[in-house]
C-alpha cells in the first residue's frame, strides 16, 4: 500500500513539474580523495558531508572542518530518515524528502559526493543509505566517497575549510524507482518464490541470540543467509572491498549472485551496506532493499520467524 502511494505522489509531481536527468561526472559509485579533490572546482559537483555528531561530526565537527564546497546534512538528524506507522528509520514521505533534498541545492543538475566518516561499516551504512535514497528517488548522479572524511584527511595536501555553509536552494524532483524499494508485501512473495534473502545484522541477531530493540521477535526471515554488513568494509583500511571479494562472499552464502536478492536488516540501515556491495559494486541490479526490515516484518505476530538459537 505504502509502496503505491508513494508511486502516485511520485507521478502527480512529475506531471506537474516534470523531470530532468541529472548529469553525472562518473558513473562509479565509490570515488577516492585523489578524484574528489580533482573534482572540487567544478560547479556540477556537490559535496554533501553526513557526520554525524556522536562520529566528531555534527554541526560543530562540520564547522571546524570540511571539504571546501561542502553542505551539511548530519545523517542522524536531518531527516533522512523517518518513523511510519510505528516502523523507525523509513524513507520518508516523496514530497518531505523531496524539499530536504532541495534545501541542499541538489538539483537535475548535480552530481553528489556523500562523505561519511569512513571509520567502519556502521558509518559507511550511512552513506549508503543516503546512496540508496538518491537512487531510488531516481537520481542516479551520485558517489560515495570511498574511506569518508578519514580519508580525505590521511593526505594532508587536501584543503579544508572551516565554517558553516549555507546551501542554494533548489528544485530536486524525484522519479521514484520501485525496482530498488522492496514492501513487506514483496517480501513475502519473494520467500514464497525462494527469492535469496540476505540478512546483513550481526550473526547473534541473524541466529536469535540477541536481537534490537525494534524487533519484536528473535530471529530471522525463515530462509534468510546471513551476510554480515560488517563484511563488506575493511575496518583497518578504510575502504569498501572488491567485486571479487562480494563474489566470495555471495558463494559462501550460498546466494545465487545474478538473481533477484533481497537485502534487509532491522531498519534497512546495515541492510544498504549490503545492497551497496551487491547492486552497486558486485553489479546485480536485481539487488532490492527492504526498507521496513524486521522492525516492520516483525510488527504483525502472524508472518514467520526462524530462531536458530536455542537459548
Amino acid at each position: 500500500m505504502r509502496k503505491g502511494l508513494i508511486a502516485l505522489a511520485v507521478a502527480l509531481t512529475l506531471g506537474a513539474a516534470g523531470a530532468a536527468e541529472a548529469k553525472r561526472l562518473t558513473d562509479r559509485p565509490l570515488v577516492d580523495a585523489a578524484w574528489l579533490k580533482q573534482n572540487l572546482a567544478n560547479p556540477d559537483l556537490l559535496v554533501i558531508d553526513i557526520r554525524p555528531e556522536a562520529e566528531g561530526g555534527g554541526a560543530a565537527g562540520f564547522a571546524k572542518s570540511h571539504v571546501p564546497g561542502a553542505v551539511f546534512a548530519d545523517y542522524n538528524s536531518y531527516g533522512w530518515r523517518t518513523t511510519l506507522d510505528g516502523v523507525p528509520g523509513m524513507l520518508p514521505p516523496v514530497k518531505e524528502i523531496e524539499s530536504l533534498i532541495g534545501k541542499l541545492g541538489v538539483n537535475a543538475d548535480k552530481h553528489v559526493v556523500v562523505i561519511p566518516t569512513g571509520q567502519n561499516s556502521s558509518d559507511f551504512g550511512n552513506a549508503a543509505r543516503v546512496y540508496w535514497t538518491f537512487k531510488v528517488l531516481g537520481h542516479d548522479a551520485v558517489s560515495v566517497l570511498d574511506g569518508g572524511w578519514r580519508a580525505w584527511t590521511a593526505d594532508a595536501s587536501n584543503p579544508v575549510a572551516t565554517g558553516a555553509a549555507t546551501p542554494k536552494p533548489a528544485v530536486f524532483t524525484a522519479k521514484f524507482r520501485d525496482a530498488l524499494f522492496a514492501s513487506t508485501a514483496e517480501v513475502e512473495t519473494a520467500r514464497k518464490q525462494s527469492v535469496p534473502l540476505v540478512d546483513a545484522r550481526p550473526n547473534e541477531q541473524y541466529i536469535g541470540k540477541t536481537k534490537s530493540p525494534v524487533a519484536k521477535a528473535f530471529g530471522t526471515i525463515p530462509a534468510a543467509v546471513n551476510v554480515e554488513n560488517t563484511s563488506f568494509y575493511d575496518d583497518k583500511a578504510g575502504k569498501f572491498i572488491s567485486k571479487a571479494e562480494i563474489a566470495a562472499l555471495l558463494d559462501k552464502a550460498g546466494v545465487k549472485k545474478d538473481g533477484d536478492i533481497v537485502a534487509f536488516c532491522n531498519t534497512g540501515h546495515w541492510a544498504s551496506v549490503a545492497w551497496f556491495g551487491i547492486s552497486e559494486i558486485y553489479g546485480n541490479r536485481k539487488t532490492t532493499l527492504y526498507d521496513g526490515s524486521m522492525a516492520e516484518w516483525t510488527m504483525d505476530p502472524a508472518r514467520p520467524v526462524e530462531r536458530k538459537f536455542t537459548p
